[in-house]
């Protein structure tokens, strides 16, 4: 039975496929980081993936697809990240202050990690080209980011732990007093922050927001 076969009827395409597919994807993300779309080429592309021209065209169909498909791909790893850092609010342990500094810091990891400054970068670079590029960007990594924390904050909300408030806004707030800083201190990602400057970010932001969102316990 064929992949076309195995798809129509319903099963999953073989493993073996879907591998050559994110290589490939891998491989489009960092050539179009390197080289901006205009000079990235499909060969290069191919080669980077370890799979000849014909079978980039065959998963992909044409550069443009494979382009907005490797972004795409590179936002939901993004956000992969983002969220298993999330995660860790499930159960920030006793000192609720330790947590949020933590899961601060790990974001602004993330969010300074290759992949997303790549990531970020690319985006800036095509949007005159892509114009609906950064909605998607957006979308699928400070969208969903958001919402992962509003999630959390309003658990830690029904807890006690944290002000009843909109937790949207808490999320919207948290991200931006992190970001913010994060970015005139990289100034907009081109100079190297170091991992005590990052926590000094992290906790002066987790300072702020428990101050506008903290239980009274918390002071």
């Amino acid at each position: 039975m064929t992949p076309a076969t195995t798809a129509a009827a319903g099963r999953p395409a073989p493993r073996g496929r879907i591998d050559k597919r994110q290589a490939i994807l891998d491989a489009a993300f960092a050539v179009f980081a390197r080289r901006g779309y205009a000079q990235a080429c499909v060969q290069e592309i191919a080669e980077e993936a370890g799979v000849a021209k014909p079978t980039v065209y065959n998963h992909l169909s044409d550069k443009e697809n494979l382009f907005r498909h490797a972004v795409a791909a590179a936002a939901d790893l993004v956000m992969a990240e983002n969220l298993a850092v999330v995660e860790r609010l499930r159960d920030p342990g006793d000192d609720l202050r330790a947590g949020l500094e933590d899961v601060g810091y790990r974001l602004l990891k993330v969010c300074c990690g290759q992949r997303a400054s790549a990531l970020r970068a690319l985006t800036y670079a095509q949007l005159a080209t892509f114009p609906d590029l950064a909605e998607v960007v957006q979308g699928r990594t400070a969208g969903r980011l958001g919402e992962a924390l509003a999630d959390r904050f309003a658990r830690l909300a029904l807890a006690g732990r944290l002000r009843a408030a909109d937790p949207a806004r808490a999320a919207e707030q948290f991200l931006a007093l992190l970001t913010g800083p994060m970015e005139a201190r990289s100034r907009l990602g081109t100079r190297a922050v170091s991992a005590a400057e990052t926590r000094k970010i992290a906790g002066a932001a987790v300072d702020t927001f428990l101050y506008a969102y903290g239980a009274r316990s918390l002071g």
